[in-house]
């Protein structure tokens, strides 16, 4: 082997190994969407348990959305019994004027898992909102076990929207 067919290949050794490097620290896109749970104190706008999801999925889509659940027309009927409710997403001046608890980097598969509970719910056959059985907090209390976070099926805060947040904080005190 002569000197010049021996420098070619420790160029190529060289660029092997490079190429090696690169592939070993390349740095695979990952999912930058963050989720944001609120709660909005009672009053004549609903719904008043809403998480926030913002970011970026690891393909590049943006995700900029808010779900709630609450009842389609808001009267005294829903003191009375189950009433047609739908998923809904809240404006941005009502997001803006209500109170957020606490936000989680979330991962694609964990987004598309959230995703999955919005369309379950925007599934539930009509008169499906009941403020006792299915109401915001239901909605949000299966957003939050999704997420793998504890919650407390016997809570005494199934109609107290910011109570469940804060127990739900307390639970998980990681949280902020």
């Amino acid at each position: 082997m002569n000197v010049k067919s021996g420098f070619r290949q420790l160029l190529r050794m060289a660029g092997l190994v490079a190429l090696l490097c690169m592939a070993c620290f390349s740095v695979t896109a990952r999912a930058e969407v963050t989720v944001t749970f609120y709660s909005h104190d009672f009053g004549k706008n609903f719904p008043h348990a809403f998480f926030v999801a913002k970011g970026e999925l690891a393909d590049g889509k943006k995700v900029d959305t808010a779900f709630g659940f609450t009842a389609i027309n808001v009267s005294p009927g829903i003191l009375f019994g189950s009433v047609n409710g739908h998923v809904h997403a809240p404006s941005a001046d009502y997001i803006a004027s209500s109170n957020p608890h606490f936000t989680m980097k979330i991962d694609d598969k964990k987004y598309r898992q959230l995703l999955a509970v919005v369309q379950k719910w925007q599934n539930i056959p009509q008169k499906s909102y009941s403020l006792n059985k299915r109401n915001c907090v239901h909605f949000i209390n299966d957003a939050i076990k999704t997420l793998d976070l504890k919650t407390n099926l016997k809570t005494a805060n199934w109609k107290k929207p910011r109570s469940f947040m804060e127990e739900v904080m307390r639970l998980n005190p990681f949280l902020k």
